[in-house]
């Protein structure tokens, strides 16, 4: 008889898990509260406009390459990425306009043109976040940092021994002002940090493989935008059996003897062998298992919370060719921005701006003479704040940022609105307080803190999601999915 794994949560995490225990012969439910799966990867329609509200930029297609070939699917007839070039447009505070690209030469063509950074010091920072890539990046996300065969094989021993060039010690902008002359140059390499939620001035130099990923492996749209990637995965997981409850949410998992038993959802109790949570950490342990005062939750209250985000959707009446798919309008004041955010908690008052446009790859994203704007900024996770007039204060300065540098105001052009908050990301994804990355990056520490993907103090549960191993973002959401639901298979009830 199969044993029935029950997912709680439909985001990128709790769905690559559903789908890989569903290929090994389990029957498994997933659960979602909201009407659609995606979690933080949603999508927004407002008349004529169409709007990815979460995630952005598509990074490491090997990894759902491999995925996909884990099911015996191809990835193509799910997704289909298209290479992005270039592949971020920007524009620092002096005034200063360069175009990133994945292909080294024309980035260093770039750079040297804009007097911003050397071919010589690309290529020797870039070369070192490589080696330090081939060193641990990969094993440590694509295996448990919490199960000591990591470190016994071959690769971990490897790892460990080189622990040193991985820069556990310094601070990610310490590393760029040694590498860079230029300060536009650092903010370029700095701005990195905030990919997984976190500081530059705080985060330790390992970090910088981020980039690396990013300049070495591309980065992408997706046909139909980024939601096209859960509604994929959910198609391949219920080609592959697997049962979605939408609109139901899990109230409880119910925990006897040691052991999860089952999940009690809308009065129902469901009977399973073990449950993988794709919910929050801190949500799971607080609310779903009615342990507030657990020591892995005293523990999370400890650690710091990732950044947040602060949304503005505009429906924008006009097209700009001057505008990318991928757009950044840096501050003037890069340190005092994350000090606001991560010391004061307060959100910066002329924050750096990121622009996503889908529509410059998927028009019908929007009207014929129209574009979709995502308007993303860095933003203090929730702490009680005055959210209606930071929103109206952050919407002026945007406003004002934006319109200057394309020339006209562009406050007549916004047809359709809609802002996301911190309090909103917490209620609508139970990220708690709205913390789009779980813990943040502050420590040599943080990825050995992050939850692991299995509890060893409750027998058939394991984690899946931003706020576990590995961490957030969607390929590695994905990852935490596959290590959670391996894990599952190993488990003998």
């Amino acid at each position: 008889m199969s044993r029935h794994t029950v997912i709680v949560g439909a985001g990128i995490g709790g769905l690559a898990a559903a789908a890989q225990r569903a290929r090994a012969g389990d029957r498994v439910t997933v659960f979602e509260q909201a009407g659609h799966a995606g979690g933080k990867a949603a999508s927004v329609r407002m008349g004529a406009y169409r709007f990815d509200a979460g995630p952005s930029l598509f990074t490491l297609p090997d990894v759902f390459q491999r995925f996909f070939a884990s099911l015996g699917l191809d990835m193509r007839d799910y997704i289909q990425p298209r290479p992005l070039s270039p592949l971020c447009a920007y524009e620092f505070a002096d005034g200063t306009r360069l175009q990133s690209h994945s292909d080294r030469v024309a980035f260093a063509r770039e750079l040297e043109s804009a007097g911003v950074a050397t071919a010589t010091e690309l290529k020797a920072y870039l070369d070192r976040s490589a080696r330090m890539w081939s060193t641990a990046g990969e094993l440590f996300l694509t295996r448990s940092l919490h199960e000591p065969a990591t470190y016994l094989s071959r690769n971990g021993l490897r790892a460990i021994l080189h622990a040193a060039t991985l820069s556990p010690f310094s601070r990610m902008h310490d590393v760029h002002a040694r590498a860079f002359a230029d300060p536009r140059a650092v903010q370029l390499f700095d701005r990195y940090a905030t990919y997984n939620g976190s500081s530059p001035y705080l985060t330790p130099a390992t970090m910088r493989i981020i980039p690396h990923v990013e300049y070495a492996f591309g980065g992408y749209a997706l046909k139909g935008g980024i939601v096209s990637l859960p509604r994929g995965l959910e198609l391949a997981a219920r080609q592959l059996g697997v049962e979605f409850r939408m609109g139901t949410r899990v109230d409880r998992i119910v925990v006897e003897n040691g052991r999860c038993r089952a999940v009690e959802a809308d009065g129902d109790r469901v009977e399973c062998d073990r449950v993988i949570s794709n919910a929050d950490v801190f949500s799971t342990y607080r609310h779903l298992l009615r342990e507030p005062q657990a020591r892995e939750v005293q523990r999370y209250e400890r650690l710091e919370p990732s950044s947040s985000g602060l949304v503005f959707l505009w429906g924008v009446g006009r097209s700009f060719p001057q505008i990318q798919v991928h757009n950044i309008f840096f501050s003037g004041d890069y340190r005092d921005e994350f000090d606001a955010m991560f010391r004061r908690l307060q959100m910066p008052d002329n924050p750096t701006v990121y622009v996503n446009v889908t529509s410059k790859v998927t028009p019908e994203d929007a009207p014929v003479g129209g574009e979709n704007w995502f308007v993303l900024l860095n933003a203090p996770r929730d702490a009680g704040q005055d959210w209606s007039a930071i929103v109206a204060r952050a919407r002026e300065s945007v406003i004002q940022r934006v319109s200057r540098v394309l020339g006209c105001d562009i406050r007549p052009l916004i047809q359709a609105e809609k802002v996301i908050t911190p309090p909103d990301i917490e209620r609508d994804t139970g990220s708690t307080y709205g913390s789009l990355y779980g813990i943040a990056s502050h420590s040599p520490l943080s990825a050995f803190w992050r939850h692991p993907n299995r509890s060893r103090r409750i027998g058939g549960l394991y984690f899946a999601g931003g706020s576990a191993h590995p961490g957030g973002g969607m390929p590695l959401a994905l990852l935490s999915g596959m290590l959670a639901a391996e894990m599952a298979g190993k488990d003998s009830p």
